[in-house]
């Protein structure tokens, strides 16, 4: 038989070669871009690259497969193994098209950290607040220190909490950054206080802690708690103060007063007793014990408790829901709620603060918060 001639257009193998030149420039300003590339795009993107780069430049894996053991080299042997007989061609546009993906998402996300976040409110240092769909967030910001509340940290919260309950917002909703909800009253601010300034330390304290917690008292609308992390000290004890306290199952809560030689605040003394029964708000509030998110579930402090991975997504879808409730239904509401009592936890704030500021006076407390400082340094 006679061999039957294959005709291939001059101007699909010039179409061809074109493209495959566009593709070879293309893959040399992709190895380019990514030496620039400022964020590690992880390993499983790394693999693929590294599969492509050397599809692109040597075929269709050919070396010999690495021991099991070998897991780096294994790990890249497969990678580049599983594409086959994919052409080099095709796979320097793959690569290219890869790196362009990465360089457009980290331009976004350049554009996104440059811009300010809508609904910012300015004005604060130890706090992110934001107002947004009708929610304004407080989040303490300060995860280096455990969002441990500094004298600085209690007048932002007590501004951002003004701006809120005066603002457009529905409902509030406060939660800490990083691991912790917060670590409590920031012991820094007992440091380097002088024998004779102790009075007036003790006395600038108690003014000021009255006056935070009278911000939670007297807060208008719905606030809520998302409690990310482990909570202690005041950041537990004014929960009792907020209308509804999501936990991931993550957090813990821990009041551990008499260890530093003071006493309950927040209205602990009064609300604790009715929210848990006063056997469990002894054990807590008297003799340290620190709760799991099911236990101050169980206990009536904590509403719903919410698997860590999911605790953001799901808190926040009934966060929104509720705003989208009629806004001066709610307010009226709460403050039905609240009048009740609300003579009365002002009463309970100013004793509880007029004891504290006793007990930062005594030789029991003061020696409670060397040791606790003199334990720290040796960590």
């Amino acid at each position: 038989r006679r061999a039957q001639t294959v005709c291939i257009p001059s101007a699909h193998l010039h179409m061809t070669a074109a493209a495959m030149q566009v593709n070879q420039k293309a893959f040399e300003k992709a190895q380019e871009q990514l030496k620039l590339l400022k964020n590690d795009p992880g390993n499983e993107t790394k693999l693929k690259l590294y599969a492509l780069f050397k599809q692109a430049t040597e075929g269709p894996c050919n070396a010999p497969k690495p021991g099991m053991l070998d897991f780096v080299k294994k790990a890249k042997w497969d990678a580049w193994n599983s594409l086959g007989s994919l052409s080099q061609n095709d796979a320097r546009q793959k690569y290219a098209e890869l790196v362009s993906s990465l360089v457009s998402a980290e331009s976004a996300d350049q554009k996104k950290d440059a811009s300010p976040e809508v609904g910012k409110h300015d004005g604060y240092e130890t706090l992110l607040v934001t107002t947004k769909n009708n929610i304004t967030k407080i989040m303490f910001n300060r995860p280096d220190r455990k969002n441990a509340i500094s004298h600085k940290m209690y007048r932002e919260i007590m501004k951002a909490l003004e701006e809120a309950g005066k603002n457009d917002s529905t409902i509030a909703v406060i939660t800490g950054s990083g691991d912790y909800y917060s670590s409590g009253n920031d012991l820094n601010n007992f440091a380097n206080i002088q024998p004779g300034e102790m009075e007036k330390m003790a006395k600038d304290a108690a003014v000021l802690l009255k006056e935070f917690v009278d911000h939670f008292i007297d807060f208008p609308k719905p606030l809520i708690a998302m409690v990310n992390g482990p909570a202690i000290g005041i950041s537990v004890t004014v929960l009792g103060l907020c209308d509804v306290v999501y936990a991931s199952d993550t957090a813990t809560f821990h009041t551990p007063f008499s260890h530093l030689g003071q006493s309950p605040e927040g209205c602990s003394s009064y609300l604790f007793p009715k929210i848990m029964g006063v056997a469990k708000a002894n054990e807590m509030l008297l003799f340290n014990k620190k709760l799991t998110a099911a236990e101050a579930c169980a206990q009536g402090l904590v509403t719903e408790v919410f698997p860590n991975r999911t605790f953001q997504k799901e808190v926040w879808a009934k966060v929104e829901a509720y705003s989208r409730l009629p806004k001066n239904s709610l307010a009226v509401s709460k403050q039905l709620l609240r009048s009740l009592e609300k003579e009365k936890l002002h009463e309970v704030n100013k004793r509880e603060c007029e004891t504290l500021r006793e007990r930062w006076l005594s030789d029991e407390c003061a020696n409670a918060i060397v040791s606790f400082f003199q334990k720290s340094s040796k960590l």
